[in-house]
């Protein structure tokens, strides 16, 4: 519209602090609003990639035999492929799916979010393994096998809850990696894709200014370098103040 157009490409301003891109938008709103979606995105991959790399360790760290050697060999197997080229093609396979129910522009999104899932679950898994190994013998375990509760319920109640420490600080440092992924798949046009705004297709957006207004390209890069370095402190914090051997 006519106001668009007379605030095209402005600089930094009081009205608008980071200025406004090529049709007139303020860069400064969308910023936040991408925010909001590549947060959305990073918690809820990594709500659920966490708890599905939980309940696979755990059962598989708990029932030992025939279920930790399939759980566990297929969960090696994904680690070995080349996570990047691995999401680049799920991407462009799964790119014109729409899904019944949900705006075109938001398939994207849930598209994006369910193959993060898929491929991000086993870094957890392997941990509460490891954990539920060391925790499945001990004495408050045989006392409740003693008294009939159930394996699921041993599980549930018992060994997740107990594992749950080092669960947390993996999460909180995934939330980082989970966001420079999304930014990457939508920075190469595999990822969400617009009207919808992350700052990973804010930075493709405005590479083409990158000479011209080198500020358009710097503030979503900065938002993801200091997101990540935010979730890595928080989870190095979380590590020394869960983790009882760093207090002796």
């Amino acid at each position: 519209d006519e106001n668009g157009a007379i605030y095209r490409n402005a600089p930094p301003s009081l009205k608008f602090f980071m200025g406004t891109d090529s049709i007139g938008r303020d860069v400064f709103s969308r910023l936040l609003y991408a925010g909001r979606i590549s947060l959305l995105v990073a918690f809820v991959v990594t709500i659920l990639a966490e708890t599905i790399g939980s309940l696979t360790g755990a059962i598989s760290g708990y029932y030992g035999g025939w279920a930790d050697e399939v759980i566990q060999r297929f969960v090696e197997f994904l680690i070995t492929l080349p996570l990047l080229p691995l999401l680049l093609a799920f991407s462009a396979l799964l790119r014109g799916m729409k899904i019944p129910g949900l705006p075109d522009e938001w398939s994207s999104a849930v598209i994006i979010a369910a193959i993060l899932i898929v491929f991000g679950w086993m870094g957890s898994s392997r941990l509460m393994r490891g954990m539920v190994l060391s925790l499945r013998n001990q004495e408050f375990t045989e006392a409740a096998r003693a008294v009939g509760m159930s394996n699921f319920g041993i599980i549930v109640r018992h060994m997740i809850p107990n594992a749950l420490a080092p669960i947390i600080v993996s999460a909180t440092l995934s939330l980082g990696g989970v966001i420079i992924l999304e930014s990457a798949l939508s920075f190469l046009g595999f990822g969400i894709q617009p009207p919808i705004p992350t700052w990973g297709n804010m930075l493709a957006e405005y590479q083409n200014d990158m000479w011209t207004q080198p500020a358009k390209v710097f503030y979503p890069g900065l938002a993801i370098f200091i997101c990540n370095m935010a979730f890595n402190y928080m989870g190095d914090g979380l590590r020394d103040a869960l983790d009882p051997r760093l207090k002796m």
